[in-house]
């Protein structure tokens, strides 16, 4: 067991490691990281492919045969469909972890 001098120096070690955490990273700020903006710009490039290759599919510019419509269709519009996801998460910040 602890003697009552041992529990008492607990919380003053525990402060003063809090005192001098906030006074080592007092002068931290929240800034951009290069990382963060290439993340961004990456995701936006990737929002604009998946909806322009949908679109380009369902407007049939690649000249896919008549047999093939039922797929293009499809594929189209699951591009589109996952462009607008893809846009909505990276809009809302859900596509990142808070590091």
């Amino acid at each position: 067991m602890k003697s009552e001098e041992e529990t008492d120096k607990q919380p003053l070690q525990n402060e003063s490691f809090q005192e001098y955490r906030e006074r080592v990273h007092a002068n931290d700020r929240a800034r951009t990281q290069p990382h963060k903006i290439i993340r961004a710009f990456f995701g936006i490039f990737m929002v604009i492919l998946y909806v322009g290759m949908g679109i380009l599919l369902l407007m049939n510019m690649f000249n896919w045969s008549s047999d093939w419509t039922w797929c293009r269709y499809i594929v189209g519009i699951a591009l589109i469909a996952y462009g607008i996801f893809r846009g909505y998460r990276q809009y809302s910040g859900t596509d990142y972890y808070n590091s």
